[in-house]
């Protein structure tokens, strides 16, 4: 860990600013995450094995994931909510433990309302429940949790490309 707290690859990412050509990159492969390595060489000017370089690397430094985004309705995951986090005492260990919890998916410490938030996909209301009253509640430091349960999902994008 750097004296920030930050992670080695946190910290090399918040020093090393990327160049034009891996932007290039990470933005074809946002449009498109099949999109071959040769057509992705043709867009940024470089070859096909020198682009396959490049994108290990960029996943091998935590900059990028190249992952299927999927609607959790079609998969049987018939819940989607976000739980607000108050908390008392040091947020990151709370933090830390939300992030274990199998059926969140992603947790942001805020500034604002609440100290945490945490998205959390379950296949059922019982599955929510539990998770919520048990499982969140029951992390030490956790003072008090609001619950946003998603009804409709109107947009969900990760394009918003590299600056």
């Amino acid at each position: 860990m750097s004296p920030m707290g930050e992670s080695e690859n946190q910290a090399s990412r918040r020093t090393a600013p990327l160049d034009d050509v891996s932007k290039a990159i990470i933005e074809q492969l946002q449009q498109d995450g099949r999109r071959p390595y040769a057509r992705i060489g043709e867009a940024v000017g470089l070859s096909e094995a020198a682009v396959r370089q490049r994108v290990q690397r960029l996943i091998e430094s935590g900059v990028m994931q190249i992952v299927a985004v999927t609607d959790p309705l079609e998969l049987g995951f018939a819940k989607q909510a976000m739980i607000g986090v108050h908390v008392d005492g040091p947020i990151e260990p709370v933090a830390d433990a939300l992030a274990e919890i199998e059926e969140i998916e992603y947790v942001v410490i805020t500034a604002g309302g609440f100290d945490i938030l945490a998205e959390v996909v379950c296949e059922s209301d019982e599955k929510l429940l539990d998770v919520v009253s048990t499982r969140v509640r029951g992390i030490p430091g956790v003072r008090s949790t609001e619950t946003f349960v998603y009804l409709k999902l109107r947009k969900q994008t990760y394009s918003w490309g590299v600056r």
